[in-house]
């Protein structure tokens, strides 16, 4: 039922309000110490009415940072491949899920993402503890504990509009917390590790 709110909020954004959001997410972003001394960042390609990820991609390639983007398996486990640019993306259909942005090109496997320095997080919402909803699929739950079992710390970045930082979210045994939440006005910070 949250899900479903968060979801029918974002879908009645406009594409300008998705655009200008995107570009101030964006600048946030790069501000970030983590982002500024990485050397592989694990991200995604944005879809419909996400924040947007496409010009933060570019700049961290263009910073010279190994960007990883996930590929979904048949069981909504992540593989990664490498971002080359926007040529470099190939749209998939992915049954009756939404068409996702992977990369063309090879496949670096499940465990590429425990390089990352830092991992860049799609969701819905975050609370003040930092847990992260999600949209109920499981894949980013797989990455954080394929993470945790590598004794892999990359900062763990979630990428949301203002309104969806939000008091409470359910939470689940296995949910993990993130580092910080960026979004279109700022970045806020949840533990004191990160």
């Amino acid at each position: 039922m949250l899900r479903r709110e968060f979801l029918a909020v974002r879908n009645r954004l406009t594409a300008d309000d998705v655009r200008e959001a995107a570009a101030a997410l964006s600048e946030r972003a790069l501000e970030l110490p983590e982002l500024a001394r990485a050397r592989t960042v694990a991200a995604y390609v944005s879809v419909g009415s996400e924040p947007g990820t496409p010009a933060l991609l570019d700049a961290l390639r263009a910073r010279g940072v190994h960007v990883l983007l996930p590929a979904l398996l048949p069981d909504n486990d992540l593989d990664w491949g490498a971002y080359a640019g926007e040529g470099s993306l190939t749209r998939i259909q992915h049954g009756g899920k939404m068409a996702l942005f992977e990369p063309a090109g090879e496949r670096l496997g499940p465990d590429a993402v425990t390089a990352a320095d830092v991992v860049l997080l799609p969701g819905l919402a975050v609370d003040a503890r930092g847990m992260r909803l999600g949209r109920g699929g499981g894949s980013y739950d797989r990455v954080l504990a394929r993470l945790e079992r590598a004794g892999a710390h990359p900062a763990l970045v979630v990428l949301l509009y203002d309104y969806e930082v939000v008091q409470h979210v359910p939470e689940e045994a296995h949910d993990r917390p993130v580092h910080a939440v960026v979004t279109p006005s700022g970045v806020r910070r949840f533990r004191a590790d990160s």
